[in-house]
């Protein structure tokens, strides 16, 4: 018995033929429930209404509580979901985990503290809610593109501060309206 013979390249394959592993499905071919899902394809995540509700409480905790101890237990209870879901969820709303949301706040703030200039780098990471100043560091300069030291002499360098004015050359804050004309005054 003796093989068949191979079809030009120019030729379609029939139907009935299987199609071989080496030979991409065509994008008008569906893909069948055994062949798994590409990865670069993301899976759609619909995240319900009510579970929107209880995620933007605990985003709104963390934007208000960011210098309190917070982990992803305390944040689930405040949704009213277990941790894995509250974390499945958020990321899927959000586009970020609840650690990465809240260390974006997080240091957001440091920046606004290190831009005042009258706290250490210590004092900034502890008044945020940081705990170690090497992981605070580490993140700041991830999200930053600098570190938290080198960040400070940068922003106060840029934006001088002006001396404080003198009462004498300072404007007079309440100046005596005119009354207006055919007004009594």
């Amino acid at each position: 018995m003796s093989a068949p013979e191979p079809r030009p390249a120019s030729e379609p394959r029939p139907a009935s033929e299987p199609r071989p592993a080496s030979e991409p499905r065509p994008a008008s071919e569906p893909r069948p429930a055994s062949e798994p899902r590409p990865t670069s394809e993301p899976r759609p995540v619909r995240v319900p209404v009510a579970d929107l509700v209880r995620l933007r409480r605990a985003r709104d905790r963390m934007d208000r509580d960011y210098a309190q101890p917070l982990d992803v237990p305390a944040l689930a209870r405040t949704a009213l979901m277990s941790p894995g879901h509250f974390s499945r969820s958020f990321r899927a709303a959000y586009g970020e985990t609840p650690y990465s949301y809240l260390m974006t706040r997080r240091i957001e703030r440091a920046k606004a503290l290190l831009r005042r200039g009258d706290l250490s780098v210590t004092e900034v990471c502890l008044a945020v809610g940081c705990t170690s100043l090497g992981s605070f560091s580490t993140r700041f300069a991830e999200l930053v593109g600098e570190s938290p030291s080198a960040y400070r002499p940068a922003t106060t360098r840029t934006a001088p501060r002006s001396p404080p004015a003198s009462p004498r050359s300072a404007p007079a804050r309440c100046a005596a309206r005119k009354p207006a004309a055919g007004s009594l005054p």
